[in-house]
């Protein structure tokens, strides 16, 4: 009797590589020269878009490319100080005029998620769980309860990456070509790094560090990006400081950020990338087809830029639909108070149905396999 030929290994799963130094160190070079290239190209928000493609080529083409969460979080810190600084004493007199677009969220997210959720359920032919957390208009982080639910983490992960990646990529990119936005005409984001006096220096260290530790107490979501950015905001409106961290730091930030982004493509399939990616695509047309929707229509109600609303329901990431606002010379506090409170419903949400869920699965006794 002959024995059997041993099984063949399982196959290694698509995602991110465990971040170890020479990793990290290798996806931050590999950012940084893209966002150089890009700064000199031109490109808008070139610093994170520039880093985001030279990374995600990179990753795509095996470079054993990560970064550590840590790194990241810190840089999200940063950038929240820097959005925090935008929140001046006179947008006080603003808040009441967004009360309007801040209500339609709500209904963008039902109608917009679940759009999205009928669509990869239907069309893709995803298992309910993995379509319903792959259509919410939500970010990566708000989408880790999917393990507990029987969803396919790698599709999901793969259709929040694509969706930021191709927002952020394709939204400024429209504004250049369709608004006549040149981004040559911008101001540097930030002082220099030298010309930040101490007390300064300290105050808005004080931010991203207490700022996200009362986040992570609160249970905040997005908390190194939130807290810092809700402290900075207090401290702005306040008026005890006018002060924004510096150019320097606010370019690494966004090389950081974007070499984050990027890496999540390591190893990747090409079969994986056509049919989840393609799939995406469709959802993410979804869920611009309902931010321009909603846009036109608050347009008309409030009178507020429509460029302003279409950032503000876009269904990319917090910091960077923020920054992005801020480098097309749009109001980033605008843009970052519709994103947070869009994380809330999201959040919300998810806790919802993952109580539904596990009753229906409990009550069925199986769990859908995803597609």
């Amino acid at each position: 009797m002959t024995e059997a030929p041993p099984s063949a290994p399982p196959a290694q799963p698509a995602g991110p590589i465990k971040p170890s130094f020479s990793r990290t160190l290798l996806a931050i070079a590999v950012g940084a020269v893209g966002g150089y290239l890009g700064s000199l190209i031109n490109l808008p928000l070139a610093w994170m878009i520039g880093a985001m493609l030279a990374v995600t080529i990179a990753a795509a083409s095996r470079l054993p490319v990560a970064v550590y969460p840590k790194l990241r979080a810190v840089m999200i810190a940063v950038l929240g100080v820097f959005l925090g600084s935008a929140f001046t004493p006179q947008l006080l007199e603003q808040i009441g005029a967004w009360s309007i677009t801040l209500a339609a969220l709500l209904a963008f997210c039902i109608i917009g998620g679940g759009v999205s959720f009928l669509y990869f359920r239907k069309v893709a032919g995803y298992d309910r769980i993995t379509a319903y957390f792959s259509g919410m208009p939500g970010g990566l982080a708000e989408m880790v309860l999917v393990s507990a639910l029987g969803g396919d983490a790698r599709v999901i992960s793969l259709t929040h990456a694509s969706r930021v990646l191709t927002v952020v990529l394709s939204l400024p990119f429209a504004f250049q070509l369709l608004e006549g936005y040149s981004p040559g005409d911008r101001p540097p984001p930030g002082p220099p790094l030298m010309s930040l006096p101490l007390g300064d220096v300290l105050l808005l260290t004080g931010c991203a560090i207490f700022g996200f530790l009362l986040a992570k107490l609160a249970r905040l979501p997005a908390a190194p990006l939130v807290g810092p950015m809700l402290l900075s905001a207090a401290i702005h409106l306040a008026g005890w400081t006018a002060a924004k961290p510096p150019f320097e730091l606010i370019a690494a930030a966004q090389v950081v950020v974007g070499s984050a982004l990027g890496a999540r493509f390591f190893g990747i399939t090409l079969a994986m990338v056509r049919k989840v990616v393609l799939h995406s695509l469709g959802g993410t047309a979804i869920l611009l087809g309902a931010t321009l929707g909603f846009g036109l229509l608050l347009n008309q109600v409030t009178g507020i830029s429509l460029n302003a609303l279409i950032l503000a329901f876009s269904p990319g990431g917090l910091a960077e639909m923020s920054l992005i606002g801020l480098a097309l010379g749009m109001d980033p506090a605008f843009v970052a108070c519709h994103h947070i409170a869009r994380l809330f419903i999201v959040r919300q949400a998810v806790v919802i149905v993952r109580r539904r869920l596990l009753d229906d699965l409990r009550r069925l006794g199986a769990v859908d396999r995803p597609v």
